[in-house]
């Protein structure tokens, strides 16, 4: 065979190849704006709230999760939209996944959108995969404070103590509702050693930090929040010791009890009202045999009012249960 006749051979196969290459790439494209096309449409109906596609919600839901790991990538690009109903489908779907949609999600947060990011990690948060703790302590520190507040409450969802410190941390963040994210979160992943702080929220300028601090300080180990609370009842800030008294109730535990005695004597009015409702709510028996005595030294008509009303409460729930 001469030179010219393997040159023609091999113009023949560089053809041949480019030919099946450009086959090929036509190939994919089509088939993946078949799918795109395909997820498109389905996710129009699964998002829809127009009574003609009721009854194919659900099925539409199911097909798009049925997808797997194809449509992933697509529904996180959906997560830019405005509309609430849409935001909760991709999350639902994403759930419905679970845990092989979690590495393109953990991409998805270095993304620039905060809208996207922030939603990513409420997914996240939902299919509570271990894998995403890493990738959401690092988010966790975001310039945004949207982002670190849905970062903080996903590590408190995936409940992996890996993110403790992460979360004791966002207790001291300057924005309320990350504060009360990492409340909640600490609740959750049982962190005993933010008792401290969850202590001092008691006093927090945002409302919902503080009465979320109520309900998880209920939650941590008793002996320590009460020691704690101990400590912080002479508290300079008396938000802090009367919002303590309502925590000290809701423990209903013997030592509790005692502390809410003493606080009832307080001078300042508003302590001992916290402490007398707080110790009515949770003795409603008056097992202690300390309310009449609380009654008779009580010359604050504002603090009777509440005493009596505590006391009509607690009537009123064991004449129910009768």
């Amino acid at each position: 065979m001469n030179r010219l006749s393997i040159n023609v051979i091999n113009v023949i196969v560089k053809i041949t190849l480019l030919f099946l290459f450009l086959f090929l790439m036509n190939n994919s494209i089509s088939a993946s704006s078949y799918l795109d096309k395909k997820i498109d449409s389905l996710f129009v109906i699964s998002s829809s709230g127009e009574l003609k596609y009721r009854d194919r919600v659900e099925p539409a839901i199911e097909a798009l999760a049925n997808l797997g790991i194809d449509a992933v990538p697509r529904l996180i690009d959906k997560f830019t939209t405005r509309s609430a109903r849409e935001r909760l489908t991709i999350i639902n779907i994403l759930k419905k996944i679970g845990s092989p949609a979690v590495p393109d999600l953990i991409l998805a947060l270095s993304r620039p959108e905060k809208l996207v990011v922030l939603r990513v990690c409420r997914a996240l948060g939902d299919i509570k995969d271990s894998s995403a703790v890493k990738p959401l302590i690092n988010v966790s520190g975001h310039p945004s404070w949207q982002v670190r507040e849905k970062a903080v409450d996903a590590l408190g969802k995936i409940n992996d103590n890996q993110a403790d410190q992460t979360v004791i941390a966002a207790l001291s963040d300057s924005v309320g509702q990350v504060r009360k994210a990492a409340v909640v979160a600490s609740g959750r992943l049982k962190i005993n050693e933010a008792i401290e702080k969850l202590i001092h929220i008691l006093a927090d300028n945002f409302y919902g930090a503080r009465m979320s601090a109520i309900e998880v300080l209920t939650k941590l180990d008793t002996t320590r929040v009460i020691r704690s609370i101990a400590d912080s009842l002479n508290s300079a800030n008396g938000l802090t010791g009367d919002l303590s008294c309502q925590v000290l109730g809701k423990l209903n535990h013997g030592d509790a009890h005692d502390l809410l005695i003493k606080q009832a004597a307080s001078e300042s009015a508003s302590r001992r009202a916290q402490a007398a409702v707080a110790l009515i709510l949770s003795d409603p028996l008056d097992n202690c045999s300390v309310r009449q005595s609380i009654i008779d030294k009580e010359t604050d008509r504002l603090v009777l009012l509440k005493i009596n009303s505590a006391i009509d409460l607690v009537s009123l729930i064991s004449n129910e249960q009768k």
